[in-house]
């Protein structure tokens, strides 16, 4: 059995996995996201083997539902589980930490492979794959800030900074934790982690999937 967390706000439900930061889909309804979370099986596991675990999902059960909020509802997770506020032991810590690299170095990937222009939605919208890229380094950085990692902003393109940033996130996230937020105001370990790599994770597959 494999847990699942259900976040439901608006018309979004968000199926999440907390074993596997990043695994995460966000759908109309409970069904309809987890669903989406066994079809995207394959593409996670590209994520587990690059951070040396073996991913095998078996039967996917709904363990807990969350009532979201106004992020939720703009398809953003944003509520903690009640397994999140628990501690997290160095070994946990760095095996999320792993996936966590291991989605970045994907996006490196992904961003100097796939083209630059990307295919447009049914209305014309959506950003190409440089654009792609800047966001999700600045969100990063604003991330970063909840668990005290604070960083100027700097160029897409700037290789070092972007490794100092990530370094000291890595550094941070890879400790033992008491399951209390990292800073006053911010997030624990176990909720940074997930929403990190839920955003790197999403925009890789939205870069793939939008290829022209």
């Amino acid at each position: 059995m494999t847990d699942i967390f259900v976040e439901l706000g608006g018309k979004k439900a968000i199926a999440w996995s907390l074993e596997w930061p990043g695994w995460c889909r966000i759908r109309r309804n409970e069904q309809e996201a987890v669903q989406a979370l066994i079809e995207t099986e394959a593409r996670y596991q590209l994520i587990a083997q690059r951070a040396g675990l073996d991913f095998a999902p078996d039967d996917l059960v709904v363990v807990e539902r969350l009532p979201g909020d106004a992020n939720t509802a703009w398809g953003v997770p944003s509520v903690l589980a009640s397994a999140e506020t628990r501690p997290i032991d160095a070994t946990t810590a760095q095996r999320h930490v792993a996936l966590l690299r291991a989605s970045w170095d994907r996006l490196e990937e992904v961003v100097a492979t796939e083209p630059s222009e990307l295919r447009k939605g049914p209305r014309g919208g959506g950003r190409d794959r440089d654009e792609i890229w800047r966001h999700v380094i600045e969100a990063e950085r604003a991330y970063a800030r909840k668990i005290w990692v604070r960083h100027k902003p700097f160029e897409i393109n700037d290789k070092s900074a972007l490794k100092a940033m990530r370094e000291e996130i890595a550094a941070v996230l890879s400790k033992l934790s008491t399951g209390e937020p990292l800073v006053s105001g911010g997030w624990n370990a176990s909720y940074a982690v997930r929403r990190m790599a839920w955003h790197v994770v999403d925009h890789i597959w939205e870069i793939e999937d939008r290829r022209s």
